[in-house]
């Protein structure tokens, strides 16, 4: 029975790592007293024991541990025997790299498929998709495959930004770059904005938060769901 969030960001404006969503990860962990991090994504280039240290420091705050995957001799055991596993945001191409490179990305496919709860924010949810093409980072590593976990059968762009009429920006915007997708990939794709996330529940694939998040399928004209909608049927 899958357990999954998938969140668009680790912090929004004015809050602290995770504070916004802290209550709810109280009970989404409610059964783990330690929670397996996987620092790969480095934002900034930050170290995996720095970055450790602030996952932990957000945890800490609702009475749960926080362990690095760097910090265990056999990555995969580490995985497999996870009470919680967390993977925040960087850069998905970094992220994806190092599961490729240290082979755990089937162990880490089945550990979640078998119920092991997972949270994943930024670049954490983007591999939470069919694929990373849709990610709004630079690639600045080359991965073996763009092909992403596949926990939901859809793309996702965190972060996702509405365009600005009184900006005097004149590049492409986000839904541009989604349309620019869509002449390759026929997969759905959601933009989830700033607080915004899916709980994964088994089969069933619900936004939460307080914002609509947009919903881009191919050769249809984009649209608006509301938080609490079921997300299932986008195939």
């Amino acid at each position: 029975m899958r357990n999954i969030i998938i969140a668009s960001t680790s912090t929004i404006h004015g809050s602290g790592y995770l504070e916004y969503i802290l209550d709810d990860l109280k009970v989404f962990f409610k059964n783990a007293h330690t929670i397996l991090f996987i620092p790969y994504a480095r934002p900034g280039g930050i170290s995996h024991n720095d970055y450790t240290k602030t996952a932990n420091k957000a945890f800490t705050k609702i009475n749960k541990k926080v362990k690095g995957i760097h910090e265990f001799n056999n990555p995969l055991e580490a995985i497999k025997n996870a009470e919680g596993i967390f993977i925040g945001g960087g850069n998905t191409f970094v992220l994806i790299n190092q599961l490729y490179k240290n082979n755990v990305i089937d162990t880490l496919k089945q550990t979640i498929q078998n119920g092991t709860p997972y949270l994943g924010t930024s670049a954490g949810s983007n591999i939470c998709g069919l694929t990373i093409k849709t990610t709004n980072d630079m690639p600045i590593v080359y991965p073996p495959s763009f092909n992403a976990l596949g926990w939901v059968p859809f793309n996702i762009n965190p972060h996702y930004l509405d365009p600005n009429s009184n900006s005097k920006h004149m590049g492409e915007t986000r839904e541009t770059r989604i349309k620019e997708f869509h002449s390759f990939n026929t997969q759905p794709v959601i933009g989830l904005r700033e607080g915004s996330w899916l709980h994964v529940n088994n089969d069933s694939i619900t936004l939460k938060g307080e914002l609509t998040a947009r919903i881009f399928e191919y050769n249809k004209v984009p649209y608006e769901v509301n938080s609490g909608t079921e997300l299932n049927q986008l195939k």
